[in-house]
């Protein structure tokens, strides 16, 4: 058990101050159960090898109570026997998560763990994302400042989590200041205008590092920096309509395994323009980052201990063969991002939109690599020690990811509405995933919603992708009965029709009851990425029985 000494003592010390304050007083208790649990067996046609355990879950039960200014919570967590694709460093049960805030009209004050994000999160974003088992939060003190008319402080502190243990020998600090403008004059608010502009600042400090790193085919010790600053400043304008976001980020050297040991300093420039209307909506979007990982031990890699998180450009797919080859957003190599999105309603009674009106949307992405001329290396062809490459701004390099999807949402009749999707997509599957080559693929999708009263709904999905790369075309079907309020039946079935032949079938019923939400489902599921802002994990494949048990109080 990972039970932590400081932490109870926060959290005992925060309950007594509850308790004392509140006397005969109402003291509200929220939090939640979220428990995920499979029961594996052994499948050699999928691949699944052999399981340790009969039974794998991620379970957390979040408790929180507040009495007027003061709030106190913890996180309990059990992953003693994690679900497949989690690191071994992932098992462990314990309370990791524990916090005691103070909040007043102008103040709050936050010591224990603690979430946040400054800007985009380009230089520092603190979060937890269950699904990739990521929870980077801060274990520190944080304050919050508003006390002065369209000025929003932050200044934090402390070590980050990784896994079940902190990095105790390194530590970050640091501030955002945002200042609305146009809380300052009259005459924006009166033409619609809402301006901001902020900055931040984060220096990451390496108490204790004995790592030696020697440059490759030599006897020298690369001399690395004890910290690491980072700073960030943007601009948000919005007139009516129309919104525009420019983002500049900078991070001083920082040699890490995730850059090869180069000391060149990272950068990030980000641009977003959108407009939205009744009926229409445009989204264009460009990004450029250069070795922007950062983390707070150098000698990592993986999905663990980001400071920091750079944005996806790429669409975020929800149906199944369209997510078949995600985009992990390229960090430490850096990228030229793209991404548009264009929307429109055809009116109801007109060629195209029909009796109930007709939806449309196009988006783009295109993910590019950097046009990079390395330096002369120390020895052979390593870089390791040197600045590694050299840039121009504008230089583009090999195509990493790109997605062209157009959609359709129309409403047939009264009862019946139907979804249609085409998506033409170019992925480097070597660049992302370590080796494969490019994938092209063409995916169609159908989707048809019926409701036959207001309790009974049955929804279809039909889908398949053409590629002659990697393992071929892919079919998927689904069925999704819902009887409302309580029960929703749903079938389905991936099917390799190009190599393997091979069907990932999955069946489950899923109970709805006040608070309470139970899934039991059984089938088999493909190895993968799962993904999520660009972010991803690999996750093997498995077969068995699915629970999946949440309750909110």
């Amino acid at each position: 058990m990972r039970f932590f000494n400081r932490p109870l003592s926060l959290l005992l010390a925060g309950l007594a101050a509850v308790s004392a304050q509140a006397q005969n007083d109402e003291v509200k208790v929220h939090g939640s159960i979220q428990s995920d649990i499979l029961l594996p067996e052994v499948d050699n046609k999928i691949g699944t090898g052999e399981y340790a355990h009969d039974v794998l879950t991620n379970t957390y039960v979040d408790l929180n109570a507040s009495y007027k200014q003061l709030e106190v919570g913890a996180r309990l967590e059990y992953m003693e026997q994690p679900l497949p694709g989690f690191e071994p460093e992932f098992a462990g049960w314990g309370v990791p998560h524990v916090y005691l805030k103070w909040t007043s009209k102008d103040v709050d004050v936050t010591l224990g763990d603690f979430y946040d994000q400054f800007g985009s999160g380009l230089i520092f974003r603190a979060y937890e994302e269950r699904s990739l088992g990521i929870d980077n939060a801060i274990r520190g003190a944080r304050v919050n400042v508003n006390a002065i008319k369209g000025m929003r402080l932050k200044a934090l502190g402390g070590v980050q989590r990784r896994y079940w243990d902190w990095d105790k020998d390194s530590w970050l600090v640091g501030g955002d200041l945002e200042v609305s403008l146009d809380q300052y004059s009259q005459a924006l608010r009166d033409k619609n205008v809402a301006w901001t502009i902020g900055g931040s600042y984060v220096m990451q400090k390496y108490e204790d590092d004995n790592e030696k790193i020697y440059a490759d085919g030599t006897n020298y010790i690369l001399n690395l920096p004890s910290s690491v600053h980072a700073f960030d400043v943007r601009t948000n304008l919005s007139v009516g309509n129309y919104s525009l976001l420019a983002e500049y980020a900078w991070r001083s050297q920082d040699p890490s395994a995730d850059n090869g040991y180069i000391y060149r300093r990272g950068s990030a420039v980000m641009l977003s323009a959108s407009y939205s209307s009744k009926g229409v909506s445009a989204l264009i979007q460009a990004k450029r980052s250069e070795d922007m990982a950062f983390r707070s031990q150098r000698h990592l890699q993986g999905t663990a201990a980001f400071i920091n998180n750079m944005p996806a450009f790429a669409y975020q797919h929800t149906y199944s063969l369209p997510a078949l080859y995600p985009y992990a957003t390229q960090a430490a190599p850096g990228e030229w991002a793209f991404q548009g999105e264009f929307g429109y309603t055809f009116k109801k009674h007109t060629p195209l939109g029909g009796k109930y009106g007709t939806k449309m949307k196009l988006n783009v992405s295109h993910i590019r690599g950097l046009d990079k001329k390395p330096v002369a290396p120390l020895n052979g062809t390593s870089l390791k020690g040197t600045e590694g490459y050299s840039t121009s701004f504008f230089g583009m390099g090999d195509l990493y990811y790109q997605d062209i999807n157009v959609q359709m949402e129309k409403k047939v009749s009264k009862e019946f509405k139907l979804n249609l999707m085409y998506m033409n997509q170019r992925y480097d599957k070597t660049v992302i995933e370590g080796e494969g080559g490019v994938v092209k693929t063409n995916v169609a999708v159908a989707e048809g919603k019926y409701q036959f009263n207001k309790k009974f709904t049955l929804r279809s999905e039909l889908q398949y992708l053409w590629t002659k790369q990697d393992e071929g075309d892919w079919a998927y079907g689904l069925l999704e009965l819902s009887a409302l309020p309580y029960l929703m039946f749903t079938v389905s079935d991936m099917w390799n029709v190009g190599e393997t032949d091979i069907h990932y079938y999955m069946a489950s019923v899923t109970g709805t009851y006040k608070a309470h939400r139970l899934m039991l489902g059984y089938g088999r599921t493909r190895a993968g990425y799962n993904c999520s802002g660009g972010v991803c994990r690999y996750v093997p494949a498995s077969k068995g029985l699915n629970v999946s048990y949440n309750y909110t109080f």
